[in-house]
């Protein structure tokens, strides 16, 4: 990536983590079944998130933790980095055989690959019902239409899409923004002066992917703020 991190505004405001608990409100709802919960976790680990990588890694696994009471959430990693490199991970059912997968991912200089991001999320969501897919990234640089058609394709499949934009680059914003909104999903700016949010807000997300409103309500009561405003929207109706 050739631009610098100082272009990035440096904070995420209220007005934002507001704006997304009222999309992940609007979000398809997940549809109990008696299975785990099943969840997508895409990140972006170009070069231009290299300096953020590890605090934001150690971030990303914690969600996991928050999990191990509601009878598990699957979660399969999926990143993209350097000339075409796109890996996903086997679907992981604990903490222990996911964070070693995550924390050995290094950055490595290439442009965004976001439509084979959604691309795999289709494929799989067509095998098995998938609940969410949750998108980590700081910049797109692929034709927006393409991706409006795979985000569209989601939402019809009931995927919502939790985007999470490190940073607030315009052009990724407005990209980022449409396949949180197409998808049913969210999206939501972060950076490196907000870890606690970020945290909260996907381990919320996590917690709702795998156990619905009630286990939302729930992990609210013992974490209070953004979560618990969630939590109101969602079971306000």
């Amino acid at each position: 990536m050739s631009r610098s991190k100082k272009d990035l505004q440096s904070t995420s405001s209220r007005d934002d983590v507001d704006a997304f608990l009222q999309q992940v409100a609007a979000a398809p709802k997940p549809t109990p079944t008696g299975e785990r919960g099943r969840l997508i976790f895409a990140m972006d680990a170009t070069a231009s998130r290299e300096p953020t990588w590890d605090r934001a890694a150690s971030i990303q696994a914690a969600m996991f933790q928050e999990t191990r009471d509601l009878g598990g959430l699957d979660v399969q990693l999926v990143h993209y980095r350097g000339f075409q490199e796109l890996h996903h991970s086997p679907w992981c059912s604990s903490a222990d055989a996911l964070l070693p997968r995550m924390t050995a991912v290094r950055c490595a200089a290439g442009i965004t690959q976001i439509g084979r991001v959604l691309d795999h999320a289709l494929v799989e969501a067509e095998r098995k019902r998938v609940n969410a897919l949750v998108f980590v990234g700081d910049c797109v640089e692929e034709p927006l239409d393409g991706l409006a058609d795979r985000a569209g394709r989601l939402g019809l499949l009931g995927v919502p899409v939790f985007v999470f934009q490190e940073g607030r680059e315009p052009i990724a914003e407005r990209a980022l923004k449409e396949i949180a909104r197409l998808s049913g999903g969210a999206w939501c700016p972060f950076d490196a002066s907000s870890p606690r949010t970020l945290k909260e807000l996907l381990s919320a997300v996590a917690v709702y992917a795998a156990g619905g409103r009630k286990a939302l309500a729930d992990f609210s009561k013992r974490r209070g703020g953004a979560v618990l405003q969630l939590t109101w929207q969602i079971t306000k109706d």
